[in-house]
């Protein structure tokens, strides 16, 4: 039997299609968020359709103090991961100079603090099962974006760092995949208040997990999978297009020109 997979997120959206996809291959699944009522009826139904241990760790991802309490309660229960997907996260939507500070300390917090320690905790774990780690960024983090500055730079760190640790972790066995998803239809856009987000077409979350499990099934997979290829091309403009135009393009995209 598969071992256990610890997602993030675990409430709503894509991290709970994550929790449910690896029930379905018959992993125990750890089931992370704030809702913990939501993560017990989802954990309910996990056991009962596939047969699998679900546990339920109520965290709450913007308290430095969660990553280390995570990774203790799994020490005391005895759970030894064998995946980790980070699927927790939120976006700010207005120009940076009318951000709330408490709020972009909390979105630094949960997509790059929370993901960089919690991953840094259990990697041993994950390196050891010869398991899975799944990073889901954004197609918003392949370039800049006034607007969403916070948002995006977060998400591009999240790439960045994912991509470093396949290169750092070849050879192991460990398969390594930042999922970089475009809007989804998911409670993204009613937590972050905008509908800002919204550039490109939307997805449905059965979308995005058929991309992400086909990336990491692959028999040489590529650290980073964009979803959708419309998202794919437009990555690939940003790389190359000069840095003025990039911008330029970026700020008439989410409104912000």
């Amino acid at each position: 039997m598969p071992g256990a997979i610890v997602i993030t997120g675990a409430s709503s959206g894509i991290g709970a299609g994550f929790a449910r996809r690896f029930a379905a291959r018959g992993y125990d699944v750890v089931l992370v968020a704030r809702r913990t009522n939501r993560l017990e009826t989802l954990a309910e139904e996990l056991r009962g359709l596939h047969r699998v241990e679900a546990t339920v760790l109520a965290a709450d991802l913007a308290d430095p103090a969660a990553p280390a309490a995570i990774a203790a309660a799994l020490d005391e229960r005895g759970i030894h991961p064998a995946g980790l997907v980070n699927s927790a996260g939120f976006g700010t939507a207005s120009p940076f100079v009318a951000e709330d500070a408490a709020r972009v300390a909390a979105e630094v917090q949960v997509n790059v603090a929370a993901l960089t320690l919690l991953t840094r905790a259990l990697l041993p774990h994950l390196i050891a099962a010869r398991g899975v780690l799944v990073n889901v960024s954004s197609n918003a983090g392949h370039q800049p974006l006034p607007g969403l500055a916070v948002y995006a730079a977060t998400k591009a760190y999240v790439t960045s760092l994912t991509e470093a640790i396949w290169q750092e972790t070849r050879g192991t066995g460990l398969r390594v995949l930042a999922l970089c998803p475009g809007p989804t239809e998911t409670e993204f856009f009613t937590a972050a208040g905008s509908e800002t987000f919204k550039v490109g077409a939307t997805k449905s979350v059965d979308d995005v997990l058929d991309e992400a499990f086909a990336a990491l099934d692959a028999a040489n997979p590529s650290p980073v999978r964009t979803v959708g290829a419309a998202n794919r091309v437009q990555g690939w403009a940003a790389r190359v297009s000069p840095r003025r135009l990039r911008l330029w393009v970026a700020a008439r995209a989410v409104g912000s020109a």
